[in-house]
C-alpha cells in the first residue's frame, strides 16, 4: 500500500487554478450565460488588486485553500492564505482577459514548466531564429517587477499580445508561479523558470528550423541584465 505524498503550497494553488479555470472555459467555449458572464467580472479584475474588485469576492470558490488536505498535508498559514489567494485572483482574471474572444481555450494544462511557461510563450510573439527586442523588454519589466501588483500589470500588457497571437498559457503553472514569486527568494527562482522556458523554446524552435540545435544561452540572463527596464 503506498502512501500519497502531501502537496506543497504551491501545488495546491497550481491545482486549485486549474480546476477553477476549466469547468468555466469548457461552458464559456459552449457559451453557457453563467460563464460568459463570470467571464465579463473576472476580465474587470486584470491587473488590479484583489481588493480593488470587491465585485469579484465570491465569484469564484477558492475554498479548497482553507480547507484541510484530505492526502494528510497541514492547512496554509494566514500568510499563505493571503499569498494563494492573491495569486489565483491574479491568474484567473489574467485567463479571462486572455480568453476573451477566442474561439479555443487560451488555457493548456502541461506537466513540464518549459512547454507552457511564460517564457516559452513570449518566444512564441517572436519568429523563429529571431529576437524581437521590445517583446523581450516586456518579459525583462515583469520579472523585475518590484511587487505582485505591478507584476499583475506588467503580465496584462504581455496577455494582451498573446490574446492578438491566439497563444495559450498555461495558468495553473502561472498561479503557482506568482504564489513562489511572494515567497522569500521565490522571485530569483520565478525569474530563472520564465529564462529557462523562454531559452528552451527558442531552442525548440530554431532546431526545427535548421536541424541544428542552437546553442543555449544562460537562462536567465535575459531576466536580469535589465534591471533599469523596470
Amino acid at each position: 500500500m503506498t502512501t500519497a505524498i502531501p502537496l506543497t503550497a504551491r501545488q495546491r494553488v497550481r491545482e486549485t487554478t486549474d480546476a477553477l479555470i476549466r469547468p468555466l472555459q469548457r461552458d464559456l467555449l459552449g457559451d453557457r450565460p453563467h460563464a460568459v458572464a463570470a467571464l465579463a467580472r473576472l476580465r474587470r479584475g486584470a491587473g488590479k488588486d484583489t481588493s480593488q474588485v470587491p465585485d469579484l469576492w465570491g465569484l469564484v470558490d477558492i475554498g479548497p485553500l482553507h480547507d484541510r488536505p484530505q492526502d494528510g498535508g497541514r492547512p496554509l498559514t494566514e500568510g499563505e492564505l493571503v499569498h494563494a489567494e492573491d495569486a489565483v485572483h491574479t491568474a484567473l482574471t489574467l485567463w479571462a482577459l486572455h480568453q476573451q474572444s477566442r474561439g479555443h481555450g487560451m488555457h493548456q494544462s502541461g506537466h513540464h514548466p518549459t512547454h507552457h511557461g511564460l517564457g516559452a510563450a513570449v518566444r512564441q510573439l517572436m519568429p523563429p531564429g529571431e529576437i524581437a527586442e521590445p517583446v523581450r523588454k516586456r518579459l525583462v519589466r515583469a520579472g523585475t517587477a518590484p511587487d505582485l501588483p505591478q507584476l499583475a500589470q506588467r503580465l496584462r500588457d504581455i496577455v494582451l499580445l498573446l490574446r492578438q497571437h491566439d497563444i495559450p498559457l498555461d495558468y495553473g503553472l502561472l498561479a503557482a508561479q506568482l504564489y513562489q514569486w511572494q515567497a522569500p527568494g521565490g522571485r530569483d527562482t520565478v525569474r530563472r523558470a520564465w529564462g529557462r522556458s523562454f531559452h528552451a523554446h527558442r531552442t525548440a524552435q530554431n532546431t526545427s528550423t535548421t536541424g541544428i540545435p542552437a546553442p543555449a544561452a544562460a537562462p536567465d540572463n535575459d531576466l536580469t541584465a535589465d534591471k533599469d527596464a523596470s
